[in-house]
């Protein structure tokens, strides 16, 4: 691997299947980036046969501490972007209620803490879906919690919650242009 370069995307994946394999692909349009992968994202990956294959410029960090080592990074300014997509009813209302007890909701806190924004791709966020699953297109119905838990993490500051798979090309786009200058 290549010395690491500062500051780096931080994606953050999910146990979500939502927008999974679009989400993805969306990282490998990343430089220097790190792949956060959950226990539950080890698990949709395999379901989806998707292999952790990416460039020297990204490193892939499994949740494999109880108290997620890997986010120390935060500490030392390495990241300057956090992106949690798909982001699972579940990681939404941890991050909503400040709970930070796996891979996923610590990365957010400590982005929190260390006034780095995040993107966050949340999966509930109308009372019917349509998603793919590896077996096929399902609908799916968020329950008024989970809708209730997007809304109130759209009020966080320096988070940015996107709806569909455009919106979140959009938000990874404009935050390259404002890295850049350009923005």
């Amino acid at each position: 691997m290549t010395k690491l370069q500062t500051p780096r995307w931080a994606w953050v994946l999910t146990g979500s299947g939502h927008f999974f394999v679009e989400s993805f692909e969306l990282i490998r349009t990343l430089e220097h980036c790190d792949i956060f992968v959950s226990k539950a994202a080890n698990e949709v990956l395999r379901m989806y046969k998707l292999k952790l294959d990416f460039p020297d410029t990204m490193r892939v960090l499994h949740d494999k501490t109880a108290s997620a080592v890997p986010v120390g990074g935060f500490y030392h300014g390495i990241y300057h972007t956090v992106v949690i997509a798909p982001a699972t009813s579940n990681t939404v209302a941890k991050c909503v209620v400040g709970i930070s007890d796996t891979l996923a909701t610590n990365v957010y806190a400590q982005a929190g803490k260390c006034l780095v924004p995040s993107i966050v791709f949340a999966c509930d966020t109308a009372p019917e879906l349509e998603t793919m699953a590896p077996s096929g297109l399902v609908k799916v119905y968020p329950r008024p919690i989970d809708l209730q838990n997007t809304a109130r993490l759209k009020e966080f500051e320096r988070t940015h919650v996107v709806e569909s798979l455009a919106e979140l090309q959009e938000a990874v786009e404009r935050r390259k242009k404002e890295l850049s200058g350009d923005g």
